[in-house]
C-alpha cells in the first residue's frame, strides 16, 4: 500500500468562475489561478502523484507552460490516472475535504465525487469528498481563499 497526502491553497476573485471538483459551483468568485484553479481536483492530483512517488502538480504540469492555461483541472487529472497506469498502481481510494467558509456545497459534493472517479475511471464508494468553514477563522474563514487536503492510497497491481 502506498498513501499520499495532497493540500492546494488559491485565492477568491472576481471575474472567474468557481470550479471544484469538475464542477462548476454558482458563486459570486472563482479562484484565481493558471489553470481552472480548481483547488480540490489539485489537492487530489498532489496526493496521487505523491503516493506514486511521482513529484507533484507543477512538476508534472507547470503554470510557466501555455499549454496549460485556463485548462479544466480534469485533463490534467485524467494525465495523472494514465501515469498511475503505466506504473501498474492502481487507486484504492481518495479521501480529500475542501475549506471553504462559503459557498455552502454539501449539495455539490456527490457531483464532485462523480467527477473525479468518472475521469479516473473508479466504481462507486472510491472517492469521498466532504466540505468544511473554518468558523470564520483565517484566509479560508474571511472568504480570502479556499483550501484542499486530500489522502490517496494506491496498490501495486500484480501480474
Amino acid at each position: 500500500m502506498r498513501i499520499g497526502f495532497g493540500y492546494d491553497v488559491h485565492r477568491l476573485v472576481a471575474g472567474r468562475s468557481l470550479v471544484l471538483g469538475g464542477v462548476q459551483v454558482p458563486f459570486a468568485r472563482g479562484l484565481a489561478g493558471h489553470s481552472d484553479a480548481d483547488v480540490l481536483t489539485h489537492a487530489i492530483i498532489d496526493a496521487l502523484l505523491g503516493a506514486a512517488g511521482a513529484g507533484d502538480l507543477g512538476r508534472h504540469f507547470p503554470d510557466t507552460d501555455d499549454r496549460y492555461k485556463d485548462i479544466s483541472s480534469l485533463v490534467l487529472l485524467q494525465e495523472v490516472g494514465r501515469l498511475l497506469k503505466e506504473r501498474r498502481l492502481e487507486i484504492v481510494n481518495i479521501d480529500a475535504v475542501v475549506v471553504a467558509q462559503a459557498p455552502k456545497l454539501a449539495g455539490y459534493l456527490p457531483a464532485m465525487e462523480e467527477a473525479i472517479a468518472s475521469t479516473l475511471g473508479l466504481s462507486g464508494g472510491k472517492v469521498n469528498i466532504k466540505a468544511t468553514t473554518t468558523e470564520g477563522l483565517g484566509f479560508t474563514g474571511s472568504g480570502e481563499g479556499m483550501a484542499a487536503y486530500a489522502v490517496a492510497a494506491l496498490q501495486e497491481r500484480q501480474g
